[in-house]
């Protein structure tokens, strides 16, 4: 085993030259992708409408395609789905990911090419070992089994009987992993691939908790889950009974801050490493790729080109749109991407703050449409996050997951607040407590809700319900949503969520 480690880590660090090469040179990069994206599909129908073979500079571009949202360009997706070809990019697209991205009762499907598959979310996933064993070079990652987590797939809902299927991104990436790949990593697809959420985590921990798992991948929230239950299964105190060799988690999906006091009690080793990706339904975003920082590294070389909005134009109706080149440190950008997959200045709903221009680092700030600003306050999901790791380090609390949405002004001597629902494995020692933290935090870390707090002007202190663990279960599996993309929506305008929520406490 020694000899295959070494060997493997010597394959996969020849990439570290490449990415030197983009971090140095990030707007060249970014240019050859634009040309080679735009020559690629210039015979497509897309390209044809929109003039595709006479752009030769950005500018032209940005003149010639309408920034879009998936709505706008779902006729197309549906077209690609009923069976035809050559619409948004040249190569036969034979895959779609299922995305629901909040637990709205509509999904999403996004083309998934090819290229995407290869160029990007495969190249992803292994720029995530290169960088990981470039960082620790005592690395034993190759010794034993990779433990991945992901969704499932099904037919195609327009055209069943076409070759085209469509299911979570984690569950079509498993699905074409080169044979190597599939050797190395546990559960078996059978398993791997269930529907049905409650039976796959009984299946996955008998299978799972007898091999020598030394790193795992997915979705902290689905991680907690299997590993709860192997412990059970196998009466250990904790993970590393079970698993002693297992040295690291690779996460995604949602932010780890809110998870990281739980996973220390799972996996109780200080020598136990988390590593942060960026890897969605329309590509493969970012890597963290320093030890002490979560910052990400925006991957500039996948057969995507990027361009952000500044949340504070996203309303307008002709919102300002800047390439890379022009993002500023600091400020609050949605994403735009066009992508080799057909995606064409397209909206993902994400947002982001850049911590670094010299390479581009950044972290993920919420979502365009997950906040709260009834009153003003502008709370993103990323305050909420920071907030509530704050009162449960200073209440000894460990939390599971959380919603929040606004309680309006019920009359003009009433004052609004913000109500939560917060669900604990382990509640916080003191209860008034964590919620003055959460409010204090908020606070510090947002002027416009610490203006609209101040003296209880506009709105009063947060409304906190304590729930144990099971509630956001129960609420997803009530909305047929238990599993695989779906996620409990941190924040809404509305309290649409929050009412469904409380209904069940």
């Amino acid at each position: 085993m020694e000899v295959v480690n070494s060997f493997m880590t010597w394959i996969f660090k020849n990439r570290i030259g490449q990415i030197d090469n983009f971090k140095k040179n990030p707007i060249e990069v970014q240019r050859d992708t634009f040309e080679e994206l735009i020559a690629s599909a210039r015979r497509t129908e897309f390209g044809k409408q929109h003039g595709f073979s006479s752009i030769k500079k950005y500018q032209d571009f940005a003149a010639n395609v309408p920034v879009q949202s998936y709505e706008e360009m779902q006729s197309f997706f549906e077209r690609i789905m009923k069976g035809e070809q050559n619409l948004l990019w040249p190569s036969e697209i034979l895959w779609f990911s299922k995305s629901s991205g909040t637990t709205s009762s509509r999904s999403k499907y996004i083309p998934v090419s090819n290229e995407a598959l290869e160029d990007c979310h495969f190249k992803g996933g292994k720029d995530m070992i290169t960088l990981y064993v470039n960082n620790y070079p005592d690395s034993r990652l190759f010794s034993g089994k990779s433990l991945s987590i992901g969704g499932s797939l099904s037919n195609n809902p327009i055209n069943p009987d076409s070759e085209i299927q469509v299911g979570d991104i984690s569950a079509v990436i498993m699905q074409n992993l080169p044979l190597w790949v599939q050797f190395a990593r546990t559960p078996g697809l059978e398993i791997a691939l269930m529907q049905e959420w409650e039976s796959k985590i009984e299946r996955m921990a008998r299978e799972v908790m007898d091999e020598n798992v030394v790193s795992i991948s997915g979705v902290p929230t689905w991680t907690i889950v299997l590993l709860q239950r192997i412990l059970e299964l196998k009466k250990a105190k904790h993970i590393l009974e079970v698993w002693p060799n297992l040295e690291v988690f690779f996460h995604g999906a949602v932010a780890f801050g809110p998870y990281r006091s739980l996973f220390k009690e799972l996996i109780p080793s200080p020598k136990m490493r988390y590593m942060e990706t960026y890897n969605a339904s329309e590509g493969f975003f970012g890597i963290q790729d320093q030890t002490n920082s979560d910052e990400m590294l925006l991957m500039l070389d996948y057969g995507i080109f990027y361009e952000f909005i500044p949340m504070e134009d996203w309303e307008k109706d002709s919102p300002k749109v800047i390439p890379l080149s022009e993002v500023e440190i600091g400020k609050n950008y949605a994403i735009i991407i066009s992508t080799n997959a057909g995606l064409w200045r397209y909206k993902i709903g994400d947002t982001v703050k850049f911590t670094s221009t010299q390479p581009y680092r950044f972290k993920i700030s919420g979502r365009t449409k997950h906040f709260i600003n009834a009153f003003g306050e502008e709370v993103i999901v990323e305050n909420a996050e920071r907030a509530v790791q704050a009162a449960s380090e200073a209440t000894g609390a460990t939390i599971t997951n959380f919603t929040a949405a606004p309680v309006y002004f019920g009359d003009s001597s009433s004052k609004g607040a913000h109500e939560w629902v917060i669900e604990f494995k382990k509640f916080p020692d003191d209860k008034e407590k964590f919620t003055a933290v959460l409010d204090q935090k908020l606070r510090e870390i947002n002027s416009d809700y610490d203006a609209k707090r101040y003296k209880d002007l506009a709105l009063s202190q947060p409304k906190v319900h304590f729930s144990e663990e099971g509630l956001f279960e129960k609420w997803l599996k009530s909305k047929g949503k238990l599993g695989g993309q779906n996620k409990v929506p941190r924040l809404s305008n509305t309290r649409e969520y929050l009412d469904e929520v409380l209904s069940l406490i």
